[in-house]
């Protein structure tokens, strides 16, 4: 593999499958949250906390029913919105992309969509053109490599010092990264 992450395609890499979906939990994000956990991830952070998920062979396919499901439970009043973690999303392209289209149709901005990913903003926005539109889709990103060195729980939403909370709208607005809840995290 091309040790450059911004050259890895999710055309070369994902089998498309998910290591996980928990519907209605409370961690993954603001709120409570439909939680889809991709299989795959090359990054590969010393101290990852779903070390299973780095394998894209982990798991089970994404299957149109599942996907059917997610949308489904989504619907529930209380439900905030879809998290998407891995394995890596920005690598599962096939199918957080297709879910996260169905979400904006479903559900317009009524849902939001937030994702973890081992990608850097700058990183992403000098990827392809998959990871871009995926990127469009989201609300919230948590970018950066987990950083054992800099791991700290204390954070919201985060394990070490060097990820941010993106606010994707305005960052693609503004043309700069803006950080989500002006970075006042709870």
């Amino acid at each position: 593999m091309r040790s450059d992450p911004i050259t890895w395609t999710a055309e070369e890499l994902s089998l498309g499958y998910i290591g996980d979906y928990k519907p209605y939990n409370f961690v993954d994000g603001e709120g409570v949250r439909c939680s889809l956990y991709v299989s795959g991830c090359p990054f590969a952070c010393k101290g990852c906390y779903n070390k299973a998920a780095q394998n894209f062979a982990y798991g089970r396919p994404y299957t149109k029913e599942l996907e059917d499901e997610i949308i489904k439970d989504l619907k529930a009043d209380y439900c905030q919105g879809l998290t998407l973690l891995g394995g890596e999303p920005f690598l599962n392209t096939q199918v957080t992309l297709s879910l996260c289209k169905r979400v904006r149709e479903e559900f317009g901005d009524q849902k939001d969509i937030w994702s973890w990913t081992g990608y850097t903003w700058e990183e992403i926005m000098q990827g392809t053109e998959d990871k871009l539109e995926l990127l469009e889709l989201l609300d919230v990103l948590i970018d950066g490599r987990f950083v054992e060195a800099e791991k700290d729980f204390t954070l919201a939403f985060r394990g070490s010092s060097n990820q941010k909370i993106i606010d994707v709208k305005k960052s693609l607005v503004n043309d700069e990264v803006v950080l989500w809840n002006d970075g006042n995290y709870k």
